[in-house]
C-alpha cells in the first residue's frame, strides 16, 4: 500500500505531505482547486511522463516521493531491476526546469519505463486514460486473461513457449533464406570476401601512405629546407667546423679543472649528436626526389583503402569482419539440409501451436461466460439492471490462416460488446457508452478483477463521471467493497462517495493577491461531515443539510462495518 506521498513544487503545490489508510481514502475539493495535481503526483510515481510545465512557476526543481509497504513475497522480482527485495519501497522522482528528471527506487536509479513496469505489480490507476484503453479492443483479451489467470496460465504459458521456439526457427530460416535468396547472398558474400582479399590492406598502411603523400606534395619546400640545413652544417666554417674549433680550445685546458673537464665532455656529446644530425639531414635530402608515378600509385591505393573502409567499417575491425563473412558463406554453401530441417521443424511447431492455442481459445470461451455473468451482476447493482454484456470471439482461424494471426497469447480476436438498455443491440463499447455508463462499466470490471488480482493499491480518478443520486451510493458501496481487500484512493465530487471515506483530504486553492497556491488538509469526522454537506450543495442553504450529511456518514460507516 501507499503509506505516504510527499510533494514539492508540483504545479500549485509548493509543499505537501499526505499519509493514507489501508482502506478507502477520499480526495475532494472545489473544482479547479488542484485535485488533479495529486493525481499527477501519483502518476509520476507510477512511471508517468514528466513535462516541465508541471513544475511550479519560478522553481528550478521539485520532487515527488512515495513510501510503499508490501508483503516481501511480492517484491521478489525486484532484483531483476537491480533493486533489493524489501518490504518497503521508496520511490523518489526529482524533476527540473529543463525537462529532465531523476528517478530512484530505494536509492537505485531507474528509467521511467522501468518504474512503470515495477509499479504495475502493485498499483492500478483507473482514470480517463483507461477509458480510452478500454475502447481499444486489443486490450479486451488481456482483461479476460487476467480474469482467468489461474485456469488459463498453464495453456497460455505453453503457447508462449512454443511461439518463442517458432519465432526462433523463423529467424534462423530468414538468415539462410530460400534457394533464390541464398544464392543471391552467396554471390554477395563471395564478392565481398574477394574484394577484401584483393585489397590485402596492411595494418598502418593508410597512415604510411598519407604521410608519403604529404611529403611528396611539399617536396620542393622540404628540399630547400634540408639543402639549406646541410650547407650550414657541412660547408667550410659551418656549424660543425665551429664546434670542433671550440672543442679544441676547451680540450687544451680540460685537465686543469673539473669544471673545464665537464664543459669539454658536454661539447664532445654535442659534437657526436651534431655529426649524427648532419648525416641524417644529408640522407633525408637524398630521398627528397619523389617519383610522379609513385605519388599517383599512393593516391590510387589510398582511394582503394578508403573505399574498403566505407563499405566494411573500421579497418581495425576488418579482419574480424572478414572471418564473419567467410563463416556465413560456409554455412550458406552447406545449408540446404539445414533449411529443409528448419522448414520441417517450423511445420511441426505450427501444428503443436495450433492445438495449444485452440485449447487456450476453448478455456477463454468457457471462462468468458463467467465474466459475462459477473459483469452483468455488477452492472445491475450499479443501476444498469437491463444491460447485456458479451465477450465476442471472431471465427477461429483455419490452419491455413493460423500463421498470419498467431501471437504469444494465442490467435483469438476478442471484443467486448454491450447493450445498456432493453431493445438496444449489442455494440462495441466505444459506440454506445456514455460517460456515466463507461464509469460504471469500468468500476464493474475493477470490482471483479480485484477479487482475483493481488494489487495492493487501486486509484480511481473521475470514476463518478456522469453519475449521481442512488447510483452514486451504489458506486460508493463498490469502492468500499474493493477497499476491504485493496487500498483505494479516489478523487470524487459526489457526497455519497465522500461519505464512505475511511480517511479524507480536502484540497483547496488560495491566493494572497500576488500568487496562487494549493493546500491539502486532512479532515477529521466533523470536517468530513461539513465536506459532505458542501458537496451536496445544501450547506448554507438548508439548516437540515448538516444533519443529512451526518446521517449519510453514519449509514456509510454502518455499511463498512457490515463488510468486516
Amino acid at each position: 500500500m501507499l503509506e505516504r506521498i510527499t510533494i514539492s513544487n508540483l504545479a500549485l503545490i509548493s509543499d505537501a505531505e499526505l499519509t493514507f489508510s489501508d482502506k478507502l481514502n477520499i480526495l475532494s475539493g472545489e473544482t479547479g482547486a488542484g485535485k488533479s495535481i495529486i493525481v499527477d503526483a501519483l502518476m509520476l510515481l507510477m512511471g508517468g511522463k514528466y513535462d516541465k510545465t508541471m513544475l511550479s512557476y519560478g522553481a528550478e526543481s521539485g520532487f515527488v516521493e512515495g513510501l510503499f509497504s508490501f508483503d516481501e513475497t511480492k517484491t521478489e522480482f525486484l532484483p531483476e531491476y537491480g533493486i533489493d527485495a524489501d518490504a518497503e519501497l521508496i520511490v523518489n522522482r526529482k524533476f527540473y526546469s529543463d525537462g529532465k528528471n531523476d528517478i530512484r527506487v530505494n536509492g537505485k536509479s531507474v528509467t521511467a519505463k522501468m518504474l512503470k513496469a515495477i509499479m504495475s505489480h502493485f498499483v492500478d490507476i483507473c482514470g480517463q486514460n483507461e477509458y480510452q484503453v478500454l475502447a481499444n479492443k486489443r486490450e479486451h483479451a488481456s482483461i479476460l486473461d487476467a480474469y482467468l489467470s489461474d485456469e488459463l496460465a498453464p495453456a497460455l504459458g505453453e503457447a508462449a513457449a512454443l511461439f518463442a521456439e517458432y519465432t526462433d526457427v523463423k529467424k534462423k530460416m530468414a538468415l539462410i533464406g530460400n534457394t533464390e535468396q541464398r544464392l543471391q547472398r552467396i554471390d554477395i558474400l563471395t564478392y565481398q570476401i574477394n574484394e577484401i582479399d584483393r585489397a590485402n590492406i596492411r595494418e598502418g598502411e593508410e597512415e604510411e601512405l598519407t604521410e608519403y603523400r604529404n611529403r611528396a606534395m611539399h617536396s620542393e619546400k622540404i628540399k630547400l629546407a634540408l639543402g639549406g640545413a646541410t650547407d650550414e652544417l657541412t660547408r667550410d666554417g659551418g656549424c660543425v667546423d665551429s664546434l670542433y674549433a671550440v672543442l679544441k680550445s676547451v680540450g687544451s685546458i680540460a685537465d686543469i679543472s673539473a669544471e673545464y673537464g665537464d664543459i669539454n665532455a658536454r661539447l664532445n656529446a654535442i659534437a657526436v649528436e651534431l655529426d649524427d644530425i648532419s648525416g641524417t639531414v644529408s640522407s633525408l635530402l637524398s630521398d627528397v626526389d619523389f617519383n610522379e608515378a609513385d605519388l599517383e600509385n599512393a593516391e590510387s591505393r589510398l582511394q582503394q583503402i578508403r573505399s574498403i573502409r566505407k563499405k566494411y567499417g573500421d579497418l581495425a575491425e576488418l579482419p574480424d569482419k572478414y572471418k564473419k563473412l567467410c563463416a556465413e558463406l560456409q554455412v550458406l554453401q552447406n545449408s540446404d539440409e539445414e533449411y529443409e530441417y528448419l522448414c520441417e521443424t517450423k511445420k511441426k511447431l505450427l501444428g503443436k501451436l495450433y492445438d495449444v492455442c485452440k485449447e487456450v481459445s476453448t478455456i477463454r470461451k468457457k471462462g468468458a461466460l463467467g465474466l459475462e455473468e459477473d459483469v452483468k451482476r455488477e452492472l445491475s447493482a450499479l443501476g444498469m439492471k437491463n444491460a447485456e454484456f458479451k465477450v465476442s470471439f471472431a471465427d477461429y482461424p483455419s490452419e491455413t490462416d493460423f500463421e498470419k494471426t498467431v501471437s504469444a497469447k494465442g490467435a483469438d480476436d476478442i471484443e467486448f460488446l454491450l447493450s445498456p438498455n432493453i431493445g438496444q443491440p449489442l455494440l462495441p463499447l466505444i459506440k454506445i457508452i456514455s460517460g456515466g455508463e463507461m464509469s460504471r462499466f469500468m468500476l464493474a470490471l475493477k470490482v471483479i478483477t480485484s477479487k482475483y488480482g493481488e494489487l495492493d493499491t487501486m486509484i480511481f480518478d473521475e470514476i463518478d463521471t456522469g453519475i449521481s443520486g442512488k447510483i452514486g451510493q451504489e458506486v460508493a458501496k463498490k469502492l468500499a467493497d474493493i477497499s476491504r481487500s485493496s487500498q483505494v484512493l479516489c478523487v470524487t465530487h459526489l457526497p455519497q462517495i465522500a461519505a464512505m471515506a475511511d480517511f479524507q483530504y480536502y484540497i483547496e486553492k488560495s491566493t494572497d493577491g500576488k500568487s496562487t497556491r494549493t493546500d491539502v488538509r486532512c479532515l477529521d469526522r466533523e470536517g468530513m461531515i461539513n465536506e459532505i454537506s458542501r458537496l451536496s450543495g445544501a450547506r448554507g442553504i438548508s439548516s437540515a443539510a448538516r444533519l443529512s450529511a451526518s446521517e449519510l456518514k453514519d449509514w456509510c460507516d454502518s455499511y463498512k462495518k457490515s463488510l468486516e
